[in-house]
């Protein structure tokens, strides 16, 4: 016997088996959706993780090229060539910091970057050491040669020093020496007086010593009397014989009272001057100077009343 079939309940057959399908369609939508908000949520957790890790190794290498370019900072020397390249690299420090690293590449290429430029500094280093060290020699030989200049700058004085005073000694050896020096006061007639008023001549006498330093031949002797109020006794205002001064090359022109050329032959000699009066005397302590060859040769007073 069929079974009974109709229009209705095959239509209801229908529905419930699409039913069916579309729960079964639904059900793995919902797998799926879940699936796919699952990956989501992880791909959004990798991202946020990588993002930190990016951010943390971007702030890393801030620090580490603001510590590089510190450490250029302090870096200092003289010569302009070797700063020059240093400038450079300065530069291109700030340029990295200037630029922010977003990604793994950029890290990685400034990271590169870094590496290259602490090499570079290095070798900065090193010449810059081995500068100093050149200039610390070079300070030193340079202090040497100074203490030697010096040293030698010192022996020449002394030498120079010690030459001045040589020829010092052997100009006053080969100068001409006067002693016993005798002043006499007389008369028209050649006796002897004291009181100023019979005086008409004043008479020196005293030796000329020896001396075989001394060039023999003729010597003019000069001879200087003076007052007490420093008036020097002369016969003219033209009598005048020249005075060595320390510094032997100059002279100077003084007056003198009387003079004579003896023939000198390095052995002692007596020798004579006379001075015939012929400006006023005045009581008081008189000078006498003696001068030959431009030297003062000998001195001493004698008193009027």
């Amino acid at each position: 016997m069929e079974p009974n079939t109709t229009p209705d309940n095959n239509l209801e057959s229908q529905k419930k088996k699409y039913i069916g399908i579309l729960i079964g369609i639904s059900a793995v939508l919902v797998i799926i959706l879940g699936y796919l908000i699952y990956i989501y949520f992880d791909q959004k957790s990798k991202m946020v993780e990588m993002e930190t890790v990016l951010t943390a190794e971007s702030d890393s290498l801030t620090v580490e090229l603001s510590g590089l370019l510190y450490q250029y900072d302090t870096l200092k020397t003289s010569n302009d060539s070797l700063q020059f390249e240093m400038g450079i690299q300065q530069d291109k420090i700030k340029n990295l910091l200037s630029i922010k690293a977003s990604n793994a590449q950029k890290i990685r290429l400034y990271k590169k970057e870094l590496s290259t430029l602490r090499e570079v500094m290095k070798s900065y280093i090193k010449q810059i050491d081995s500068l100093n060290t050149k200039n610390i020699i070079l300070m030193a030989e340079n202090k040497e040669v100074k203490s030697q200049l010096n040293k030698t700058q010192q022996s020449n004085k002394e030498l120079t020093k010690i030459k001045k005073e040589l020829t010092s000694k052997v100009q006053m050896a080969s100068v001409l020496q006067a002693k016993d020096l005798l002043v006499s006061t007389l008369n028209s007639k050649g006796k002897l007086k004291n009181r100023i008023t019979k005086i008409d001549v004043i008479k020196v006498c005293f030796i000329l010593r020896e001396n075989p330093v001394v060039s023999a031949g003729n010597k003019e002797i000069f001879i200087r009397l003076i007052r007490p109020d420093g008036v020097v006794l002369a016969k003219s205002a033209d009598n005048l014989f020249e005075l060595k001064t320390e510094n032997s090359k100059d002279t100077e022109n003084l007056v003198y009272s009387a003079s004579r050329v003896v023939e000198y032959l390095n052995q002692d000699i007596e020798v004579c001057l006379f001075y015939k009066k012929d400006a006023q005397l005045i009581p008081g302590t008189y000078t006498v100077l003696l001068y030959a060859e431009g030297y003062e040769i000998g001195t001493s007073t004698f008193l009027l009343k």
